[in-house]
């Protein structure tokens, strides 16, 4: 195997290039146009539900100007589901409110409903007002207990942001994933389940929602023949060449998530088979993930080779194929990090040619929010230490996936 094998790498139709370039022809190459308008029709067709979609520049943006619309501001509070990626809670901070995380229950890894009631009462008896908003998210792709949960936000009358960036596609209840609450927040990044290069939207429930979103994104202008603002505004609307690149990908979706759910079924068949590896599955038959990633927990008393040489080292750039530019600290070990096993696995599976991730590690343990307040249950935590992705996307192959699967197996002591 000498080619590497990567975590979700996006995977090009064919048709992209036809957008793109009647997009130069008629030089349509500005953050507004036919391709921005045809990409939300085919979003919206997918999303279904009565929906509006707005096309942005970021999923970040779109949980951004959630908020903003929502009217979150200074010295709110808004509910934020623990075990995620960052990107989810830091848009709460741009606003001026404080991030209240709360943990995962077991069986979807996503926010516990009997949790975030418990958090919102606590929430109303320290500072005298209920949280603003919630924000919470469909995890690798699999759904969480939407119907209590909205059940819960309705209860308290709590906006509710739907962060379906990793469950585009996804479906609880034969309903599309962030077409539940008020807002739902896709993402094009280049790892997600289709790509614009770089890019998101934001479900809207009605006209007038996204009518408001589209106003905040174009920097809010008022309608008079010259520059009038009476609101901040922003500059989130997604280009009209990124979004060319997302129609060609919206043709290719139902191959995309029927891609990724095979190679999900693969590993399930054979890690059921291994002692001490454990695939997360849908945990019932209303829910239909799209396995963004697909995942497994290592038990704690596995024994996994070079598990001695775990964390000697300390990582000097980014880990696998991750973008940007990383920090390097110096240290080697956190307060909270998975078990050696999994550090082991994980460098065996580099070592093989396969990137493979950590699961997150929850919010609630990050140094930058250590001081917000959090309602855990050690769920995230446990499977923080257990867990690792392995590679999902377009670009694998059944191949792939048994030679991943032989990686893992030949890397257990027995």
């Amino acid at each position: 195997m000498n080619k590497r094998i990567y975590l979700c790498l996006a995977h090009m139709s064919g048709n992209e290039q036809k957008y793109i370039q009647e997009a130069f022809d008629t030089n349509w190459v500005v953050p507004l146009g036919p391709n921005v308008n045809g990409f939300e029709q085919d979003l919206k067709d997918f999303v279904g539900a009565d929906r509006e979609v707005v096309a942005l520049a970021s999923g970040t943006a779109a949980i951004h100007l959630a908020l903003v619309a929502s009217g979150v501001g200074q010295g709110d509070e808004v509910i934020c589901q623990s075990f995620t990626f960052c990107a989810s809670a830091n848009p709460v901070t741009y606003v001026g409110a404080t991030p209240v995380f709360v943990d995962s229950e077991q069986d979807s890894w996503n926010m516990d409903p009997e949790l975030l009631e418990r958090a919102i009462n606590d929430r109303k008896q320290h500072t005298g007002h209920y949280p603003k908003a919630i924000i919470l998210v469909y995890l690798y792709g699999m759904p969480a207990r939407i119907n209590e949960i909205m059940a819960i936000a309705n209860k308290y009358q709590i906006s509710v942001i739907e962060d379906a960036a990793e469950g585009f596609g996804s479906k609880y209840d034969n309903q599309i994933c962030g077409t539940f609450g008020d807002y739902g927040v896709l993402s094009f990044n280049g790892n997600k389940m289709i790509t614009t290069s770089g890019g998101g939207a934001l479900i809207c429930k009605d006209a007038d929602a996204k009518n408001k979103i589209m106003w905040y994104a174009t920097q809010a202008r008022e309608a008079f023949p010259y520059y009038q603002h009476e609101a901040v505004g922003f500059n989130y609307r997604l280009s009209n060449i990124c979004a060319g690149i997302g129609r060609g990908q919206m043709t290719v979706i139902n191959d995309h998530l029927a891609h990724h759910k095979h190679i999900a079924q693969l590993y399930k068949k054979a890690f059921a088979q291994v002692k001490g590896i454990t695939f997360h599955d849908n945990p019932a038959p209303n829910y239909d993930a799209n396995f963004w990633l697909s995942t497994i927990l290592i038990d704690g008393n596995l024994q996994v080779k070079g598990q001695e040489r775990a964390y000697q080292t300390a990582v000097q750039g980014a880990v696998g194929g991750a973008a940007g530019v990383v920090h390097a600290s110096g240290a080697i070990h956190t307060d909270c990090e998975p078990h050696a096993n999994v550090e082991a696995m994980r460098m065996a599976l580099e070592e093989a040619g396969i990137e493979s991730r950590p699961l997150w590690k929850p919010m609630h343990k990050q140094p930058v929010f250590q001081k917000n307040p959090a309602y855990v249950n050690g769920v995230s935590e446990d499977l923080f230490k257990c867990g690792l992705c392995l590679p999902s996307g377009p670009m694998v192959t059944d191949e792939d996936v048994q030679y991943i699967i032989d990686t893992v197996k030949n890397n257990i002591i027995q």
